[in-house]
């Protein structure tokens, strides 16, 4: 019965594995995909152009119906940190893996 239940047990590890890299390849397709739409990003917060769209807009000159999460300096800094984040994460992961 020891077999029998090390068999199912492995099973199970071996399902859970396959279905987490799986859901992570497809992730790391789609963040590879934006990596330019992030260095875009980093760019657009350090010019310019951010200040003068976001002074723009704290002058009311822009359309209230814009969408302008980009102008909140959180919200860009913000992603940029938890890639970064995920991008030392990942590294994290490959050296402890190569132990």
């Amino acid at each position: 019965m020891e077999q029998i239940e090390r068999i199912k047990e492995m099973e199970q590890c071996l399902e859970q594995v396959a279905a987490a890299v799986e859901q992570l390849s497809a992730a790391l397709s789609q963040y590879t995909e934006v990596q330019e739409a992030l260095r875009k990003l980093e760019g657009y917060l350090s010019s310019e152009e951010w200040k003068r769209d976001f002074e723009d807009d704290e002058a009311g000159r822009l359309p209230k119906d814009l969408k302008r999460g980009v102008l909140s300096e959180d919200g860009i800094w913000n992603v940029l940190k938890d890639s970064r984040e995920l991008e030392n994460r990942m590294q994290e992961m490959v050296t402890e893996r190569m132990r």
